[in-house]
């Protein structure tokens, strides 16, 4: 039997996970306790995805277990063992600001719980492939040393430094850098998957997204920014922007493009692989942008405020460089642009508020 393992199978990219991968395993074990909405509360709440998958996909089992509960997730490795043949770790505790507010719980979930599932996955089935999702806040805010220039909507980099066509590579350091106590444990994750795979020769990889987005994404103030932005476009409810004269630009990719990725890495794995992965220059904007295009989409003027203090480790200018990815799997491409991204947060979230 083949088994494709899949943690925060509720979230974003876990349940687009589930859906793409249920038709090329035999059976997908999602796990995920909907540790969102204590992060973020009710409206975060994953619940609705879970149920939905459960009644959609034929050949998906879910556990409620703590990734960081070691028995528990001892007892599901074992149930599966040999069979399993992809991980995919999308778990994590994702935002700046709550990892500030209890830094242990944060650590705990997103570095701790990582090394317990490599180790996992090293006992059980070290055969198989191991798939992170990392983060670019492990570069911490070094893009912000760029040199940037301020056009009317958004920051740019130069357009004669070596960045400014594809976006930033994988070759930027993530040493000597601020980068929020989230970024610390994303980043000490994303070493340990690189270390069991240079050291144990197993086959594991680190995305390191961008924005990662979509239509069933459950977003909040503290994370998930175009679709929390959209809901408030669509009830009314007012959004503040957080520094740098909301000209901060982000590369948003679509779940469905990102966990592409994925099952393009799972058919041609490596070791210790470290990829950028982000919508590029195709699919970035703005803050200001992405209140006039949810303007737009909705028909109605957004209630906005502006805060000068930016958030810790917050970056001014992110546009993932994608082409390391391209070169060694020149079959993947980008699917969705971002008018395709909003559009679809905006039908989904019409039928779901």
């Amino acid at each position: 039997m083949n088994i494709a393992l899949i943690t925060g199978s509720a979230g974003l990219i876990g349940s687009e996970s589930v859906e793409f991968l249920s038709g090329k395993f035999d059976l997908v074990v999602g796990i995920d306790n909907n540790m969102r909405e204590v992060f973020f509360g009710p409206e975060a709440s994953t619940q609705w995805n879970r149920l939905r998958l459960e009644e959609t996909v034929a050949n998906y089992k879910h556990y409620d277990v703590d990734i960081r509960d070691e028995k528990a997730m001892q007892g599901v490795f074992s149930i599966y063992s040999g069979d399993i043949k992809l991980i995919v770790h999308t778990a994590a505790q994702p935002s700046h600001d709550w990892a500030a507010k209890d830094p242990l719980t944060d650590f705990s979930v997103n570095a701790n719980a990582t090394l317990l599932l490599l180790e996992l996955t090293r006992r059980h089935c070290p055969d198989a492939v191991f798939i992170f999702t990392s983060t670019n806040k492990v570069y911490g805010d070094t893009p912000n040393t760029l040199p940037l220039v301020e056009n009317e909507t958004r920051w740019e980099v130069d357009v004669n430094h070596p960045y400014y066509k594809n976006g930033i590579d994988e070759g930027m350091s993530i040493d000597q850098t601020k980068h929020s106590l989230f970024g610390v444990s994303k980043a000490s994750a994303d070493m340990l998957v690189q270390e069991y795979g240079r050291y144990f020769g197993m086959k594991t990889v680190c995305f390191r997204g961008g924005c990662l987005t979509g239509p069933n994404h459950s977003g909040t103030q503290l994370h998930g920014f175009l679709s929390y932005l959209m809901r408030c476009a669509i009830v009314g409810e007012h959004y503040t922007v957080f520094g740098y004269k909301g000209k901060q630009v982000r590369d948003n990719i679509h779940s469905h493009d990102l966990v592409n990725m994925f099952w393009h890495f799972y058919q041609q794995p490596r070791a210790a692989a470290v990829y950028n992965a982000g919508g590029s220059r195709r699919s970035s904007c703005s803050m200001l942008e992405a209140i006039a295009l949810c303007e737009g989409l909705t028909g109605k003027k957004m209630s906005c405020s502006y805060v000068e203090t930016n958030r810790i480790g917050d970056h001014i200018w992110w546009i993932s460089d994608v082409s390391k990815f391209k070169a060694h799997y020149p079959q993947w491409d980008l699917k969705y642009n971002l008018t395709d991204i909003m559009s679809q947060i905006h039908a989904t979230l019409q039928k779901r508020l």
